[in-house]
Order: C-alpha cells, then structure tokens, then sequence
C-alpha cells in the first residue's frame, strides 16, 4: 500500500462531501451570488444521500491513514443537516453496514466505526460498490446522490467474492446497469478520494458510476479551490433538481383593462399583468415597451422593467391615447378597429450570471404571448365634413351650370324679324325674351331660337341659333347663327336679328315698308 499524506485526505474528502460548503459568484450588478441563490432555494433543507465507503484493509493502519478518516469524517459530518441521509460502510474482506440513518449526531455516527482495521483482511472494492448501489435502490432514495470511494490500495477482494476480477461481467454489466438504472430518477456521482499516492479506485468506480471524478489535490494551494468547487457541486447538482421544471419557463402578458376602448375623449386607462410561470426562479423584463396598431395610438404608463417573483404576476396601470387616421373631410361617425397590442421587452433572471455556465436556464428572451388584441373606437371626423363633401361638389356644379348657361343659354333681349326670303311681305316682329324662343311664324313652319356667347375683339356678344323648319318636318330642318344686325336665310325665309339697347350699328331700324 502506498502512503498518502493526511492533508491530501482531508481535502479530498471535503471535496467530495461538503455540501454546506456552498461556491459564491461574482455578484456584478446587483446580482446575487451562487450562495444566496441556494439559500434562497432552502438548499439548506433539502436533503442528499452520502454512501461513503471506508477501506479498512490492514494496510489503512499505517501512517495513521484510518485516524485521519475518522478526523475527516467528524467534520464532513459536523457540516451536514438532519435532513442529510448517511450511508456509511466499510469493507475489507467483507463489508459491513457501521451507519444508516439521518446525519443528526455526527458522534454517534462516528462511534459505529471500528476502533482500528482489522490485522489482516482484503480489499473487495466490487462488493462495497454493490452495498452502495442496494442503499441507492431503496424506494425513498432521495433525488442528488453521492457514492464516495476512500480506498489506499488497489482491487484486491478475498476467495469466493462475487466480483472477483475488476471489467467481467459482474462490473460491466450487473453493477453498471444498476448504476444507470439509479441515474434516470437520481443526480448520481461518483467521487473517488485517494488514501495513498496513485491508488484512488476512480477507474473501477467509473465503470459502475459514468459520472465519476477523481479528486487528488496537487498540492496544499489548491486546497481552497477545491474546497469551494467541492461544496458548490453538491448544491449545483441540488439545484438543478429543484429548478428542473423552470428550465425554459418566461413571463406571460394579458390585456385586463376594459374590454373597448373608447378614444372619444382622449386617453383610456387599462391595465396589463404581467405573470411568471416558474416556480422557484425570479424573471425580469427589461426594454419594456409598448405600441397598438391600426391607427395614431400611443401607450403610456408602462414601466422600463420589471422584476416578478417566482409564479407571481403584477398588473401594471397604462393609459392608451390617440386616434384614428381618418382624413380632415371624414364625415362625422364612430369608428370601430379589432387592433393589436404588441409588447417588447428581454426577458432574463438575476440568477443567470451566478449560475452559468453550469446550469442553463434557458429563459425564453422574449414575452411568450407579446401580442394583446383589444377593441378600439371612437368618434372621428367633422361635423362640417358631409355639407363640404356634399355641398362643395354641387356647389361647383351649379357654378359650371351657371358658365354654361351663361356662354350657351343666355338671356334673351330684343327683336327678331321674319319675312320670306325674296320679300313681298311686311317683316313679322318676333320679340326675344328669356333663354330660348318658340317660332311659330305667320309664314309657316316652326323653329326654336337660343342664343350664344361669344369673345370678340370688342367685347362678348351674343348670337342667335336659330332652328328651322318651314312644314314642321325635321328632315327639312337647317340651323343657322345670326349675329347681332345680322340677316340669315334658312328654307327659303328670312331671319333678322335686332337687339335692344344697342348702340350704333346694332340698333334697332325698321326695313322699307315696316309697319308694327
């Protein structure tokens, strides 16, 4: 057997065991340490099973290797709860159950070892690893297990064990399936803690137990960080049992404010909860913010973060303003809209820095429901808005209609004189009055007159079309414009036109003959 340094055990045992003796993070930011995250998760309280296996081979009495065991073992069990459940074996040429129970009087604990080992004896490393795995298998096993290994010597077991040759059947396959077996309900690790310099057991404990480390201080600088990375790794593995169903879990949102929105008269109030769905996790949302489609809609009121306790919600106060993109002429009405509500903001734990990279907890970034229909509606447009819109377009009409009939039915004023193309009887004085006159001349026929605008280099004037007809038929009937003092013929009769007030040439002058 090879001798080992009792400091070397100690440290090496403390690594494997400490569970109270907890790793702290930086706390940058406000954040809080690893410590206070397991004190926050009552790691204090939440119970582990420790099998630790003692090698009591004759070889363990010198260089008083099993005094200094039984010195580590007191404090390893001075740092435990009640809560904690021991399993303490030792094995020689056989193994014997010393302790079973709750880790509720370390002396106690430590007076069921044997004063000394035995004078002579073997080492059956196979045997004390199926001991610890038939405590493991009970059904109250707890869910973060630790199988330590303390041994000064190689595999060396006694005529008849049932493990004789270390990679036969019996390890590789009976002990290791149960070992794995155990890890699909139970965080299972194995530590193996050397007694005498290269003689830790870790490769025999590797074939039963996948997860196995094998803890050896290089030197007694190293004895700090192993000592914090020991107790560290038995909260870690706690926690992330505790924190299983959180992995992955973010924060909710929900629209809790009236159901419409009525915008009429400004700003709504409403409110929106935000809530969380772990269980033991603290979230925070950061970047808060808020924006509503479908119109010129602003939201405030809204916080730039929020901080929620595990599976709490918080109702957060916002008011909800603006309107419709309605144009200046929108006739006056009320405006209905089904519109969208969308939230932005990271969402993370405080927790995360101290416990990355080790245990992941894949917080979604984002809301997990960031998008709030809501109802809005309100009074848009002007009351001004239908007389404009109906009144404007009419008005231009009449304004053309009244152009129009300005330059193509103007009023009619003076005389129109009808006689037969060739003369021969007295000229019949028609008088112009109004838009349009009906000719029913003494020589016959029919016709109509209308009179016409027209620009001139003097001025606008206004001409006359007359329409025709000396027997009534229209096939016959002619149209012809007569300006002002002007002589038309259409089917063989005679059109002069005078008008009244005219100056001049236009005046009014009766032709030869001419009798009213």
């Amino acid at each position: 057997m090879k001798r080992s340094a009792p400091l070397a055990l100690l440290a090496a045992l403390l690594l494997a065991l400490l569970p109270a003796l907890g790793a702290r993070a930086d706390a940058a930011g406000g954040n809080p340490t690893r410590g206070e995250i397991y004190r926050s998760l009552g790691l204090q309280h939440q119970p582990a099973d420790h099998i630790v296996l003692v090698d009591t081979s004759p070889s363990m009495a010198q260089q008083g290797r099993y005094e200094t065991v039984r010195q580590t073992l007191r404090t390893f069990l001075s740092g435990l709860t009640s809560a904690d459940h021991v399993a303490l074996y030792t094995f020689d040429s056989t193994v014997v159950p010393r302790y079973i129970g709750a880790a509720d009087d370390p002396a106690a604990i430590l007076a069921r070892l044997p004063a000394a080992p035995p004078a002579k004896g073997d080492t059956d490393i196979g045997a004390a690893l199926d001991a610890a795995l038939a405590e493991l298998e009970r059904g109250d096993a707890l869910p973060v297990a630790s199988v330590v290994l303390m041994t000064d010597g190689e595999n060396a077991p006694p005529t008849g064990t049932r493990y004789p040759t270390a990679g036969t059947t019996a390890w590789t396959a009976a002990l290791h399936e149960r070992a794995a077996k155990l890890a699909g309900r139970t965080d299972l690790v194995g530590y193996a803690l050397p007694l005498a310099t290269g003689a830790t057991g870790a490769g025999l404990l590797r074939q039963v137990v996948t997860d196995t480390r094998e803890l050896v201080p290089g030197s007694i600088q190293d004895l700090g960080a192993y000592l914090q990375r020991a107790g560290d790794d038995t909260r870690l593995r706690q926690a992330r049992a505790i924190l299983a169903a959180d992995l992955g879990q973010g924060v909710d949102a929900a629209w809790t404010g009236p159901d419409t929105l009525d915008l009429t008269h400004g700003e709504v109030a409403g409110a929106i909860t935000f809530t969380s769905h772990t269980g033991h996790l603290p979230l925070t949302v950061e970047g808060l913010g808020a924006t509503v489609s479908g119109g010129r809609f602003r939201v405030s009121g809204l916080p730039t973060s929020l901080a929620l306790e595990p599976g709490a919600g918080t109702t957060v106060p916002v008011r909800i303003g603006g309107g419709f993109d309605d144009g200046p002429l929108t006739p006056r009405h009320v405006a209905h809209a089904d519109a969208v509500l969308h939230l932005t903001g990271a969402v993370g734990s405080p927790w995360q820095p101290a416990l990355a990279p080790d245990l992941p907890l894949k917080v979604p970034a984002a809301l997990l429901h960031p998008d709030l229909p809501v109802r809005v509606s309100a009074q848009v447009g002007s009351a001004a808005a239908l007389p404009l819109t109906v009144g404007v377009p009419l008005l231009v009409l009449l304004l053309l209609g009244l152009a129009w009939l300005r330059v193509h039915r103007p009023p009619l004023d003076g005389v129109l004189l009808v006689e037969p193309a060739f003369g021969g009887r007295i000229p019949e004085r028609i008088a112009l009055s109004g838009r349009r006159v009906r000719l029913r001349p003494a020589v016959g026929g029919s016709g109509l007159v209308r009179g016409r605008r027209r620009r001139t280099g003097l001025g606008s004037r206004i001409d006359l079309r007359i329409r025709y007809t000396p027997d009534g038929d229209p096939a016959r009937a002619g149209t012809v414009t007569c300006a002002p003092d002007g002589r038309v013929v259409v089917a063989g009769t005679a059109f002069l036109y005078r008008r009244n007030g005219a100056q001049g040439p236009t005046a009014v002058t009766e032709p030869a003959g001419w009798r009213p």
